[in-house]
């Protein structure tokens, strides 16, 4: 089964079913990635070993895909952010990921649909900087037909709340 689930996701396997306390954990981990196993373990009410195999379960499985911290981006000097839609040529989107990666201060990247192709989320030390990242580098990108950039004002990390 395990190798008929791979071909049909394209490589990787399917994750397992989450169940209640799985989802517990996750919530929690979101909110703190430094929590211990035996604070998760007593917060999700099962044993240190079942919140540590859980855990490592959900790595395994690439529920999970890393810890990191999250930045509060003024504080540490990036005073502007600003999300820029792109429209680009088709079926370059591989290529145009890899270019936005490069880029100082990118910090998300997606492919949707609608009115534009790419959503980049970027964040700069100020609005020259913006402005250069924006003309200078995204605009050169030979795939890139067109942007839109949205300065944010002001941003919420729903991760944190309770």
């Amino acid at each position: 089964m395990r190798d008929e689930q791979m071909a049909n996701s394209g490589g990787s396997p399917a994750a397992r079913p989450l169940d209640a306390i799985d989802r517990d954990i996750l919530r929690m981990l979101q909110t703190d990635g430094r929590a211990s196993v035996r604070s998760v373990a007593a917060r999700v009410h099962v044993s240190r070993a079942n919140a540590y195999a859980r855990i490592n379960r959900l790595l395994d499985d690439g529920v999970i895909r890393g810890f990191s911290a999250r930045v509060d981006q003024e504080r540490a000097g990036q005073g502007a952010s600003a999300y820029i839609t792109l429209k680009i040529v088709q079926n370059s989107w591989r290529t145009v990921r890899e270019q936005l990666r490069a880029l100082p201060g990118a910090a998300h990247i997606a492919l949707v649909s609608g009115d534009f192709d790419v959503l980049l989320l970027v964040h700069t030390q100020d609005n020259r900087e913006l402005r250069e990242l924006v003309l200078t580098r995204i605009q050169a990108i030979p795939e890139v037909l067109s942007s839109r950039t949205l300065l944010v004002f002001e941003e919420t990390d729903l991760a944190t709340e309770p």
